[in-house]
């Protein structure tokens, strides 16, 4: 008789298993990719929201019709940092409203209204 025992998986079992891993990367990879940048906009979007407000508290305060980013920076809120390496400089806050906007690295326009 042959004691031998047959555990263990065969090559085309394996073979079905990376497949199955494979596809489901396949539908997942996308779909984080598309939540990482919702997040990344709502971010952007959350600065500029604090940028609008912080502008609109220093015009109430000063009595100037438009206030740079420059200003705010020091004394309203600390630097702010890129999240999709836009640049938040060149902004202007003005005191009848708007909207800011900054371009990310990867081209897309963002805008907040105030």
């Amino acid at each position: 008789m042959n004691n031998k025992s047959k555990k263990g998986f065969t090559l085309v079992e394996i073979m079905i298993v990376v497949v199955i891993i494979g596809l489901l990367a396949a539908m997942a990879i996308p779909a984080f990719n598309k939540v990482r940048e919702q997040s990344r906009q709502k971010a952007i979007i959350n600065n500029l929201r604090q940028i609008s407000s912080a502008g609109q508290q220093y015009i109430l305060e000063n009595g100037t019709p438009t206030v740079g980013y420059a200003t705010l920076v020091p004394t309203y809120f600390q630097t702010i940092s890129a999240v999709a390496g836009e640049a938040y400089t060149g902004l202007t806050v003005s005191e009848d409203g708007g909207s800011l906007s900054v371009v990310t690295s990867g081209g897309d326009t963002i805008t907040y209204t105030y």
